[in-house]
């Protein structure tokens, strides 16, 4: 089982070694404020009192052991830079950085860190479409060009199989799940049957997913 470890306790930290705990996993934060560790501790496997710019610390606390380590730090710089650069040289294979702009997002990426993490930009740009389409329920960013959403089922799509539909041909989209009322289907079949009230997840390129979010506002 993976291992991770946060640096960094304010709302974006927090809520990710949260999460992560709930899921099952080994998760350790790390924040120099003794409050924030008091309040988290209840929360997570370890929570640990230490400055993550301290690279003695580091290695006492085994921070190269761990799998993965994000590194949450985005309202300070300079700390974020350095912390993502010392975590790395310790050796944790994959780092995850939180960027507080596009500019702070390239050097940690010139820096080493295997992903790249925008939270504020990443919910604007989900509210933005959720709000401008009544059928979009939530976008995630794959890469740069893709996305993955969850759509309610287009009014003439009701009774008719994917097939049938040839959204990749369409909208050069793929449907990944279809979520009925009681039930997931992961990967369906080309005969499923579309309910009024399924959700279809798919991926695809973002101008087709806009031209999707379009043809449900009609």
């Amino acid at each position: 089982m993976k291992q991770f470890v946060v640096i960094g306790c304010g709302r974006f930290g927090s809520s990710l070694a949260k999460t992560l705990f709930d899921l099952g996993y080994d998760v350790m934060v790390i924040d120099k404020n003794p409050e924030k560790i008091q309040e988290i501790s209840p929360y997570v496997t370890h929570a640990v009192q230490a400055d993550a710019l301290d690279e003695t610390t580091l290695k006492a606390i085994g921070i190269g052991n761990f799998d993965v380590a994000a590194v949450a730090l985005g309202t300070n710089l300079e700390a974020s830079i350095m912390t993502t650069l010392i975590v790395k040289e310790l050796g944790v294979s994959m780092v995850i950085a939180k960027a507080q702009n596009e500019n702070h997002g390239k050097v940690l990426e010139k820096l080493g860190a295997d992903r790249i993490v925008h939270p504020e930009r990443d919910m604007g740009v989900r509210i933005a479409r959720n709000l401008v389409s009544s059928n979009l329920l939530d976008y995630i960013e794959f890469a740069p060009d893709y996305g993955i959403v969850e759509i309610s089922a287009l009014k003439d799509w009701e009774g008719k199989t994917l097939v049938e539909l040839q959204l990749p041909t369409r909208y050069g989209i793929n449907v990944i799940a279809i979520k009925h009322t009681d039930s997931i289907n992961i990967s369906p079949a080309a005969d499923e049957v579309i309910d009024q009230e399924d959700i279809l997840v798919v991926i695809g390129n973002n101008e087709e997913l806009i031209k999707l979010e379009k043809e449900g506002q009609r």
